[in-house]
């Protein structure tokens, strides 16, 4: 990196607790994911194996050795654990991450029928020896816009006393369902009524694949927002807009 004389805003040096960027691989070929991951591990935080990719990617022990020597940390796609819910294996499921080494979990309801007090139940149990990372939201768009702000935060609390670390916000991997609408528009009353709640926003990742998202969630919170599925070709890209040297946030910070 070029040294510089310019006022930029602070970021937390890692490991970080705020300004935190979880990239998201949806399957990408192995060389590709060791070439992105050792050229931004500055900027990445931790990495989400997407929904069931694991369970398919011939190169996973290759891609978790890499990240172990970079010192990132990676959790597997709730889907995964929905998947083992459904099928009534959950112990299967904290089996199988005590296997691969995981640090952290995720814990989601966006697809199956899984009450929200159910859901904490297995935060609850995983919170123990796991950084629990839970989900709010549905994946289903339709089902999404249905539930009410103030079901969304009775959600995050519900999670968080239960022992979240954070709650993530949805917005799948397209920006099109949770917090965002069919057509990618975010849900500006809900994403509002939620910074207003008194819930941490330190506490909460927001899902935001595409630059737009991106761009909205920093200059409404801060640099130092905490944002999930983020693609690997768009670490460096956001990493400048979090620090104001890209048009879209450019006088955000003077």
């Amino acid at each position: 990196m070029i040294t510089s004389v310019l006022a930029l805003p602070a970021r937390q040096p890692k490991p970080r607790f705020r300004g935190i960027t979880i990239v998201i691989d949806n399957g990408l070929p192995t060389g590709y994911f060791r070439d992105a991951v050792a050229s931004f591990c500055d900027h990445i935080d931790l990495v989400k194996f997407g929904w069931g990719t694991s369970l398919v990617t011939a190169g996973m022990a290759d891609k978790i050795d890499c990240l172990r020597g970079l010192g990132i940390d990676f959790l597997f796609g709730g889907t995964l654990f929905e998947k083992h819910i459904l099928q009534g294996r959950f112990d299967d499921f904290r089996e199988l991450c005590r296997e691969q080494g995981c640090r952290y979990v995720e814990v989601s309801n966006g697809t199956i029928d899984l009450g929200v007090e159910e859901k904490a139940s297995y935060v609850a149990k995983l919170a123990d020896e796991f950084v629990v990372l839970s989900e709010v939201g549905f994946k289903d768009a339709e089902r999404s816009e249905r539930q009410s702000p103030s079901r969304w935060i009775a959600a995050i609390r519900t999670d968080l006393h239960a022992g979240a670390q954070m709650v993530i916000l949805e917005a799948r991997e397209t920006g099109t369902s949770g917090i965002c609408r069919p057509d990618g528009q975010l849900r500006f009353g809900l994403i509002e009524d939620i910074l207003d709640s008194g819930v941490p926003v330190d506490r909460l990742v927001f899902e935001t694949p595409t630059k737009t998202l991106q761009t909205h969630f920093i200059r409404r919170v801060g640099p130092d927002v905490n944002l999930g599925n983020v693609h690997a070709a768009d670490v460096v890209g956001l990493e400048t807009l979090r620090l104001g040297l890209r048009s879209d946030t450019l006088l955000a910070f003077e």
